[in-house]
This record gives structure tokens, sequence and C-alpha cells, in this order.
């Protein structure tokens, strides 16, 4: 049985356990011993990261090769309409490199919990929130994807790995699953770090 640990990170938090003085990091949030990342989430992104004690679990997270697909909540500047989206479905170039058809719709805005700090938004320019699925993961992807189409990501948020959601895990909580294999996993309660509820107080 491995352990894989679902973590709602916080903006501006590395996903690394150390860090220069001054960084948030993982420690400042799990206190479980030898469990790592797999795969990785930007600074400036939130939402779901994955946590594993199994080296052979972490790369059937992490691995392109398996193309297990990420949800992304992106909320971007301007107002998309299905025309301008289409491009990310067909695919669209990034750098060098061409990206592989997305899912991707206009939702309402997400139940989700406020950013620290907010974003900066535009007078007189609407914000729109897109659903994003991908099963790759090139560097800053999503952002260089909205990008290409003319909309900015103003904030982004992971809701989603494989099998595995955020569901009501909270900003700098996490809770741990007990799983066999990628694809049968048990969630036990949700258990929030004692150094975020500290940092709470």
């Amino acid at each position: 049985m491995s352990k894989l640990v679902l973590f709602n990170k916080p903006f501006n938090t590395l996903c690394q356990f150390t860090g220069e003085p001054g960084d948030s990091t993982l420690a400042d949030y799990i206190d479980i011993p030898d469990v790592y990342p797999a795969g990785r989430l930007d600074k400036d992104s939130e939402g779901l990261l994955l946590l594993t004690d199994d080296g052979q679990l972490q790369n059937q997270i992490a691995s392109p090769k398996h193309k297990m697909e990420k949800t992304y909540w992106v909320q971007v500047e301007g107002a998309p309409d299905d025309d301008a989206l289409e491009p990310l479905r067909r695919g669209v170039n990034i750098q060098n490199y061409k990206t592989k058809p997305a899912k991707v719709r206009l939702i309402s805005s997400p139940d989700v919990w406020p950013r620290d700090p907010p974003i900066r938004e535009r007078k007189n320019i609407p914000t729109s929130w897109l659903e994003i699925i991908i099963s790759e993961g090139k560097n800053r992807q999503v952002r260089r994807m909205t990008a290409a189409i003319g909309f900015p990501t103003l904030r982004l948020i992971r809701a989603q790995i494989g099998p595995w959601r955020l569901d009501d895990l909270t900003v700098g909580q996490y809770s741990i699953i007990d799983v066999e294999s990628p694809k049968q996993a048990v969630r036990t309660k949700h258990r929030p770090s004692k150094r975020f509820s500290e940092r709470r107080k």
C-alpha cells in the first residue's frame, strides 16, 4: 500500500520542501516524512499537488507517457467566446512547440477561496473563467496557451489530476489516501496541517 497526499497548494508557495530564507515551501504545510511531489505546480499557481512515498506511483502520475489528464480552472483577462477557444482544442504553438488538443470550455466563476494577494484587474476589462484539461505538462503551458489566443491568465488553479480532485480541501490543507494502484484509492478523513492551523490563528 502506498501513501498519496493531496495538497491544496497556496499561491506563492514553492513545490519543494526547502528554499531561500523567507520562501514559502511545502514544509510550511506538510509534516509527513518521506513524501515527494509527483509533478509540479508553478509558484504562482494554486490548487492540487500530489505527493507520494512510492517512486513507481510518482512516475505513473508525473510522466507524460502515461497521459494522465489534469484539469485547470483558469481566470483570464477578457471575454473569449467559443470560437476564440477553438485554437486550443486543435493545438496552438507556444515557442517552438505545438500543444496537443485540449478540452476547453467556459465555466461560471468557481466557488474557490480568495487569493492572497488578489489578482490585479484592469478597470473596464472583464475577466472570464475557463476549464482546461490537458494530458501534457510543458513549462507554464496553460499560461502560454491562453496568451497565444490573446487572453492572458490572471489566476490558475489545478482542480484535478487523473481520478484525484480538490473536492473540499481548503487552501493549505492536505488529505491522505492509501493507494493500491492509480485507479484504486480510498480517501481518508481530511487532515489540516498543524502548521497551517497555527498560521491561521
